[in-house]
């Protein structure tokens, strides 16, 4: 009786490229390698493969965030999904309705950075007119496209 094997990459595909990995393992390995100095895998482990900032319940994917630009440190590493990721690297303002964890992030990323709040236009007074803007009957009624003939 012959047995066969098939050769699997670790995520399941059987396309390998290289080391037993199909292409997109064999990048990220490489991008492990020489962007996370090896330690990506271990940043996902310990966040539980979750975004740190926000709930990303449809389990989205997910980048590592470098909190110090090009120091590859576990304790300075942070997992965020890539919406997160894209608000806390390339937005040019910090907006007051975010996470504070994010705020925090943003502002290690650009300590220069301005804040963009949000302004409340809903009239918070009554206002301050209370007498007709006119004298007449005849002239609120031009006034208002009723002026009778």
């Amino acid at each position: 009786m012959n047995l066969q094997r098939a050769i699997l990459c670790r995520c399941g595909s059987t396309k390998i490229l290289a080391l037993g990995l199909c292409s997109t393992c064999y990048t990220l390995k490489r991008q492990d390698e020489e962007y996370y100095g090896g330690l990506r895998e271990a940043v996902l482990d310990r966040d539980d493969r979750r975004c740190r900032a926000c709930p990303n319940l449809k389990r989205q994917k997910l980048a590592v965030h470098h909190r110090v630009p090009g120091v590859s440190r576990l304790e300075l590493m942070i997992t965020l999904c890539l919406g997160c990721h894209a608000k806390v690297t390339r937005t040019q303002f910090l907006q007051d309705n975010w996470p504070q964890l994010l705020r925090v992030l943003w502002r290690e990323q650009h300590p220069e950075g301005r804040e963009e709040t949000t302004l409340n236009f809903k009239m918070a007074i009554p206002l301050l007119l209370t007498e007709p803007l006119f004298d007449d009957e005849e002239t609120s009624k031009f006034v208002a496209g009723k002026r009778l003939g």
